[in-house]
């Protein structure tokens, strides 16, 4: 009688109750590499929110007690997939984000995890046509790019979207020879 073949234990994910299995995933790709170093490997089969494209640019962030900890993500897809990109993401979330020390294994437990599936951006001519509950936001000038995602605590206006985002790329206000594209984003947390 031959026994079944049971799979490795790394390649069994076990999802914390609650969480969608992206944000799982983000959360053990973290965990994994704070811990021990490395990096986990893609799910082939991770479910995703229906209407989901099979590559997306996807955004981490981390916070803790509800400040931000650590955010990266791609505009565009880099990776093949979602999954991997996500992965990524988590990884440069809690290491590379130059505004704040990499993530220490002491702060594992307290970090709330959230992440933004972005879909394709459109030109837009002008403020007008976005929403900031709705929309996020790149303003592009030459090679600078600046981004906001969309719905964002204290962020009530298009004016105030795009004024963050031209900080962040080092844009003046006053400039005006910029491209607005915007984009809607499936948020999991």
């Amino acid at each position: 009688m031959r026994l079944p073949i049971m799979p490795s234990r790394e390649s069994i994910r076990v999802h914390p109750p609650g969480l969608p299995p992206i944000v799982a995933l983000v959360k053990e790709a973290i965990e994994k590499y704070i811990k021990e170093g490395k990096v986990i490997k893609k799910p082939e089969d991770l479910p995703l929110p229906e209407g989901t494209p099979e590559r997306a640019g996807v955004f981490v962030c981390l916070k803790v007690n509800g400040e931000l900890r650590g955010c990266i993500g791609t505009i565009e897809p880099a990776t093949d997939s979602i999954p991997a990109e996500a992965i990524r993401n988590a990884i440069a979330s809690a290491t590379e984000d130059p505004r704040f020390h990499p993530v220490g294994e002491h702060e594992l437990d307290s970090l709330d995890y959230s992440v933004d599936i972005l879909y394709p951006p459109e030109k837009i001519k002008d403020e007008p046509e976005l929403d900031p509950k709705e929309y996020g936001v790149i303003v592009v000038q030459g090679m600078r790019r600046g981004i906001l995602l969309p719905d964002l605590p204290g962020v009530d206006t298009a004016a105030e979207q795009v004024k963050i985002a031209r900080l962040k790329a080092g844009i003046s206000p006053l400039d005006r020879d910029v491209e607005l594209y915007r984009f809607r984003v499936k948020r999991l947390r």
